[in-house]
């Protein structure tokens, strides 16, 4: 298969959206924002293990240059197999806000998601709830080094990393504080189709065919609820979808890619484990089980994780299970990735040389800072 294809569908969040390679500009070169060695801390390669799951997870933890216990914060990635640098399109957003924070005395700790890079284990077969026990491991893993302060780890979280961060906090004690960055609030299903519709505005879709996009979900996700099983699933699919497949929008195909193809990609991500999951949850169950101080931040221009949806879905979420102690803002300009951009619309994001607004760098540096300097966590 296409990893690039692959790839796109499951960063858009949504096993029918690959909006990404779509109209895709040239990639710059430079990248003005990446550090380059040598670091004015410390760089260390690790490993750690999730023993429940039976893999081995690794990364890089960076550690402030002077002696002393640091507060410490995990990188959680979004959709898709991801590296620890959360490359994508030429930027590697986990590199610029690690080295960021890691400079402002903070460590950081980021790390091949399983199954990819150095990291062992099968991503294919897991979903958000999984991946919450790999953030739970490497909550396990800094408690046990003396640099660490154990009363201050934290989590931020990327897109569905925002989602996993807020998993791995309600079952945790030991989480001090979440940064949810671009990541859901309201129910899976609702954010997948608003993001489709916004991305084919965007991208050029006339009404005509958005409303057919729209039909076609809604139509698909009666299917999803009503089939018994896997197998009847991909069956029903296939009976339904696979005759439309020459009346989707173009401009929502990949390159080089067949509707046919294309729809026979959508139905095999929709029968997996990961989108299963996924749709069948609501993020404000668990954000409405979060006790620690939550950053939720979005971007203005963000077309896959809608603002207004999602915001304040978190907010009402954190009021609702009694959490007084969460902040939400919205960030005029800014992307899914977190770049200025001008339309928000995924095929920019590899023609952008930035790679993570100084900004909103800014913001959660001194978030973080407010909730970790002279408290007891």
């Amino acid at each position: 298969m296409n990893k690039k294809i692959t790839l796109a569908a499951f960063l858009a969040l949504i096993a029918g959206c690959i909006a990404y390679i779509l109209l895709s500009e040239k990639a710059v070169v430079k990248k003005s924002q990446e550090p380059v060695p040598p670091y004015p801390y410390y760089n260390e390669f690790v490993t750690f293990q999730n023993t429940r799951a039976g893999v081995s997870l690794s990364g890089t933890l960076t550690l402030p240059d002077k002696k002393g216990n640091f507060p410490a914060v995990i990188l959680i990635t979004g959709s898709g197999a991801q590296d620890r640098n959360e490359t994508v399109f030429g930027h590697k957003p986990f590199l610029i806000i690690a080295d960021y924070l890691t400079r402002k005395g903070f460590a950081v700790l980021r790390y091949d998601d399983r199954g990819t890079g150095k990291s062992t284990g099968h991503f294919d077969a897991a979903t958000s709830m999984d991946f919450a026990t790999d953030v739970e491991s490497a909550i396990a893993y800094l408690k046990s080094r003396k640099e660490i302060s154990p009363n201050k780890i934290g989590l931020i979280g990327h897109s569905e990393g925002g989602l996993v961060a807020a998993i791995a906090a309600s079952q945790s004690r030991d989480v001090s504080f979440v940064v949810s960055l671009a990541g859901p609030g309201a129910i899976a299903h609702e954010v997948m189709a608003l993001q489709m519709e916004l991305i084919a505005r965007a991208g050029g879709v006339d009404e005509q065919g958005i409303a057919f996009i729209r039909k076609i979900n809604s139509e698909a996700l009666e299917i999803l609820k009503n089939s018994p099983d896997t197998i009847a699933l991909r069956a029903n699919l296939n009976a339904y979808m696979l005759p439309k497949a020459k009346n989707y929008p173009s401009q929502m195909l990949p390159p080089d890619l067949k509707a046919e193809q294309f729809f026979k990609h959508q139905i095999n991500s929709m029968c997996g484990p990961w989108y299963q999951y996924l749709y069948n949850i609501n993020p404000a169950h668990f954000f409405q089980k979060v006790t620690c101080p939550v950053l939720a931040l979005n971007g203005s221009k963000d077309l896959q994780i809608d603002t207004q949806q999602n915001l304040p879905a978190i907010s009402k979420a954190l009021k609702e299970g009694g959490n007084l102690n969460g902040t939400v803002k919205e960030l005029p300009n800014l992307n899914h990735l977190f770049q200025e951009c001008k339309t928000g619309h995924p095929s920019e994001y590899a023609g952008i040389e930035e790679t993570f607004s100084p900004k909103a760098l800014a913001i959660i540096s001194d978030w973080l800072t407010v909730q970790t300097r002279g408290r007891n966590m």
